[in-house]
């Protein structure tokens, strides 16, 4: 038979409806379409898709049973290694991941797998009437600090091996990054709460409003009877181009706009929240929060936004999907210029510092491609003399998180990188016995499926290390 040369489409709404709607892009694979991209499949003996995820689901096994219509049986395969798998099909770059090393994308384009993926957990989601089974305590107890993909996979394969687990999240929904970083139009609320329920389900805890190193601190947790503590409590410190200008109003960080949105559910129809709507956005940046936050300003009513960007398009980081989204939706990309000062006007009212006033535009320099920085990639240089103005009435920098300094400056003998972020060996244990990491408090910023890597390797090692105690 012969194979299709190209991976199936995956259906979208449409770019001019969905530019002012905060309803998912994608709108998933029907079960016909699954079974005709897992026909694509060649099922190869050395399986290099699965050495491509950093959860090591076993690709080819699911696939298979898509294949034959299977589709409960495909979602226990990846269930088995994969704590997320609804969120995984919508947000892990897999085509950099397993979707890259698929044999068949030497010649054709790779197996949607990622679509697969989604399309198998949004099935079980939908048809799922039975119970979860609890495995039996094996008696010890750890303490998991925050509920982003990095904690939720780490309680996850904790609880499965019977271990009770109790999850400690800042703020009053679990889900960390996925709820309160990723815009509902790209990962739906309900989606990670069906997720964390699952894992409630299996008897894990989680308790809410708590934040670890003012709540609670860390030695407290092991003064409660937790014999083990896994931190992943993410990377909620913004970085800034320490530019003139910064401190004027409309100024934003990318998280922090990010999280006032879906903090204040702004995707909902006619919200009643303060968040900025109308005029320009220029947002600094193009990684995928910055696709994220032009969109997600997009939909709150700016007239224009705008990407800025100091490389050239081959060298932009945001998945090309999002990338392409963002085109489609009329987002303009200003390529190969840089920031170099937000202007504005004073604010007399304002009698700490007038010149905290309010946006007006921003001034940019060209760039060029020179010679190569120390991850490879062509560093750009300022051209002299092309310096040039966008107007805008808000300005969104997205050009990176470090780690949230808060655990490390109330939890003794926990040491730090020089960039914040927590040391750990191999297997995820910081310099304190009893302690690991994983995830962007360790990394800085990075994907939903590395950090997920990290919580299955902590994990592993926290039940290596209770059961040798």
């Amino acid at each position: 038979m012969a194979i299709d040369p190209k991976k199936h489409e995956m259906p979208t709404q449409d770019p001019k409806v969905r530019a002012h709607n905060f309803k998912e892009v994608a709108l998933g694979y029907t079960a016909e379409i699954a079974i005709e991209e897992a026909k694509r499949c060649l099922n190869c003996k050395n399986r290099p898709c699965v050495n491509g995820c950093p959860v090591n689901i076993q690709i080819p096994d699911f696939i298979s049973r898509i294949k034959e219509g299977d589709f409960e049986g495909a979602y226990k395969v990846i269930n088995k290694t994969s704590s997320l798998p609804a969120v995984c099909g919508r947000v892990c770059p897999q085509e950099s991941q397993c979707e890259s090393k698929c044999t068949l994308g030497i010649k054709f384009e790779p197996v949607g797998i990622g679509r697969l993926e989604r399309f198998v957990a949004d099935y079980h989601n939908a048809n799922d009437n039975v119970a979860v089974e609890v495995p039996a305590s094996n008696g010890h107890k750890v303490a998991i600090v925050g509920s982003g993909p990095s904690g939720l996979t780490c309680a996850g394969d904790l609880a499965k091996k019977g271990y009770k687990v109790s999850i400690y999240e800042a703020l009053h929904q679990a889900g960390g990054v996925l709820v309160y970083g990723i815009p509902e139009f790209r990962l739906p609320k309900s989606i990670v709460a069906k997720e964390v329920d699952t894992l409630k389900k299996l008897g894990v805890d989680v308790e809410t409003n708590v934040v670890i190193g003012k709540t609670l601190t860390i030695d407290e947790l092991f003064d409660m009877g937790f014999e083990a503590v896994f931190v992943g409590s993410g990377a909620g410190l913004p970085n800034f181009m320490n530019i003139p200008g910064e401190g004027y109003k409309g100024v934003y960080s990318a998280n922090e706009f990010l999280t006032r949105s879906n903090l204040m559910k702004a995707y909902k129809e006619n919200p009643d929240t303060p968040i900025m709507k109308g005029g320009n956005v220029i947002v600094v940046g193009g990684g995928n929060v910055a696709m994220d936050a032009a969109r997600t300003a997009l939909r709150l009513g700016a007239d224009k936004v705008h990407i800025v960007y100091r490389r050239s398009m081959e060298e932009l980081p945001a998945r090309k999907e999002e990338v392409e989204h963002a085109m489609e939706e009329g987002i303009e990309f200003n390529l190969l210029c840089n920031p170099v000062e937000i202007l504005g006007y004073d604010n007399p009212e304002d009698k700490r510092d007038p010149k905290n006033g309010f946006v007006t535009g921003v001034k940019c320099i060209k760039m060029e491609l020179g010679a190569p920085d120390e991850k490879g990639r062509r560093r750009p240089v300022p051209v002299p003399g092309s310096e040039f103005v966008i107007d805008a009435d808000a300005v969104i920098i997205s050009i990176g998180t470090s780690p949230n300094p808060l655990i490390k400056a109330t939890t003794k003998g926990l040491e730090v990188n020089n960039h914040g972020g927590i040391i750990v060996n191999e297997n995820g244990l910081t310099s304190r016995e009893g302690v690991y990491a994983g995830g962007d408090a360790v990394t800085g910023a990075a994907t939903v499926i590395s950090a997920m890597g990290a919580g299955k390797v902590a994990a592993k090692a926290i039940d290596e290390y209770l059961s040798n105690k």
